[in-house]
């Protein structure tokens, strides 16, 4: 059965006006029981990840100040949301909903999380709207239990997966492949172990060619037993924050080939949805809901 990470929490107060859809998480949610892809038995409702696995990524100091409230304000401001005591502990069940979703995706191929791929996060801050990286302290945890041996980020999210880039530079058990806007945000790119910078504009077939060229040589070159896929849908022509040109069908054929390719190399994944900024929510909720369509029609 396909798992889903989900809880109340994720969908959290902000100020009138905020730029932020918070409201998707819940949307999300019900539309997917609404219309039958999923029953109430596919979601888990994750607890408060433990500091131990925080800190396998996040310096102690940075850990501290959230706890605490202590971020200085230029730090808090490039997160992008009003820091909380509330906003803290929803950045904790996210991730534990990414840490229980990968030993889920371990016995049945893939699961997913309604929230996360918060991959802006670095070790001693975050930015644009991530705090703890989720995936990244995932990966650590299924490494440091011995769960895998070789972990590829496939992060197709529009922004640069930069702080996840940063988190494993020095780590070879971990290969961060990020294909991304050349002209979105961060404005100061880091180096993953793959980058694919696409020029605005870029449209679906472009964008499929070059997804499809490169996948499959990945897994061959790096022959991972567990992959962390961000599913962002702001690659849309409609998103705010894009400067892509991609269609609803060519976002739902980009998630079909990366799990397609997975299923067929019995490669584990764990999805985290990561961004989607279109004008109406009902598109942001139906790019993301193609996501969880194909994981049931391809693995269940």
């Amino acid at each position: 059965m396909l798992k889903i990470a989900y809880h109340p929490i994720f969908k959290h107060n902000l100020p009138l006006g905020h730029r932020f859809p918070m409201s998707k998480y819940e949307l999300l949610h019900d539309q997917l029981l609404h219309e039958g892809t999923c029953v109430e038995a596919n979601f888990f409702s994750p607890s408060r990840s433990a500091d131990e696995a925080i800190l396998a990524v996040h310096a102690a100091s940075y850990l501290h100040d959230l706890q605490h409230l202590t971020l200085d304000k230029r730090a808090a401001r490039k997160i992008g949301f009003p820091l909380s005591e509330a906003l803290v502990n929803r950045e904790y069940v996210i991730t534990q909903g990414t840490i229980e979703g990968s030993e889920h995706a371990l016995t049945n191929g893939i699961a997913m999380n309604i929230a996360g791929g918060t991959h802006h996060a670095y070790p001693e801050h975050g930015e644009a709207f991530c705090i703890f990286n989720d995936q990244a302290i995932a990966a650590r945890y299924l490494l440091q239990n011995q769960r895998v041996k070789k972990i590829l980020f496939v992060d197709l999210d529009v922004h640069q997966g930069n702080g996840t880039a940063v988190i494993f530079r020095d780590d070879p058990s971990v290969f961060t492949f990020s294909m991304h806007g050349a002209g979105n945000y961060p404005f100061r790119k880091e180096k993953s172990d793959l980058d694919i910078a696409l020029p605005d504009g870029t449209n679906d077939e472009a964008y499929l060619s070059i997804l499809q060229e490169t996948l499959p040589k990945l897994i061959e070159e790096q022959q991972p037993d567990f992959v962390f896929y961000i599913s962002g849908v702001d690659i849309l022509e409609s998103d705010k924050l894009g400067r892509l040109s991609c269609s609803l069908q060519g976002c739902k054929e980009r998630d079909r080939y990366v799990l397609e390719t997975c299923k067929a190399h019995h490669i584990p994944l764990q999805i985290s949805m990561g961004g989607g900024y279109s004008p109406e929510i009902k598109t942001i909720i139906e790019a993301h809901a193609n996501t969880f369509r194909l994981a049931q029609e391809l693995f269940f």
